[in-house]
């Protein structure tokens, strides 16, 4: 008996993304609809041939994929939504959804703008970095008005009262924590 060898071939299916068509299909060798023959939305642009990387080049891209990656995440487990969900709200295949999550696909900027309308959140909100994460956290506390006259005194103590200060507010902390 004799194996033969068979090759799977794979097929990215698409929506068109104009109103009036929506129709989903698989993407053809124009990237056109087979319906209104308009362009496709291409997420990722096909290369040709080889291409060589520069690998510092390459570093701030590939970290803001990382970034934008985790607030997608974090973002949509804060909204309790499956990846599925997300996918269907933007239109897209669950898995251009892991992709992202995974760093594996960085979403074009008409992506982000889906993907944060689908969130309910502002692009901006998608593409923060940990300096701008750490400013609203540092601007959120500073909104306590109790904090924000402590934070206004501490330079102005030496080592040994910031640790007492500290001591006393720990001590304070656990001790209202057994009372109650």
């Amino acid at each position: 008996m004799a194996t033969i060898a068979h090759s799977v071939e794979t097929r990215e299916v698409v929506r068109c993304t104009f109103a009036e068509c929506k129709l989903v299909q698989f993407r053809t060798a124009n990237s056109l609809c087979r319906k209104c023959h308009r362009p496709l939305d291409i997420e990722e642009p096909v290369l040709p041939g080889p291409v060589v990387v520069d690998y510092h080049a390459a570093e701030p891209s590939a970290e803001a994929g990382l970034q934008v990656a985790g607030q997608v995440k974090e973002i949509r487990r804060a909204r309790h939504l499956s990846q599925r969900q997300l996918a269907g709200r933007m239109q897209v295949p669950r898995t251009y959804i892991s992709k992202i999550e995974n760093g594996k696909a960085i979403p074009t900027l008409g992506s982000l703008e889906r993907l944060a309308a689908a969130l309910g959140v502002d692009v901006r909100q998608l593409v923060k970095d940990a300096r701008t994460r750490r400013d609203d956290q540092v601007a959120e506390l500073l909104s306590d008005p109790l904090v924000a006259e402590i934070a206004a005194l501490l330079p102005q103590l030496d080592s040994l009262h910031r640790s007492l200060l500290s001591t006393a507010a720990r001590d304070m902390a656990q001790g209202h924590r057994r009372t109650a």
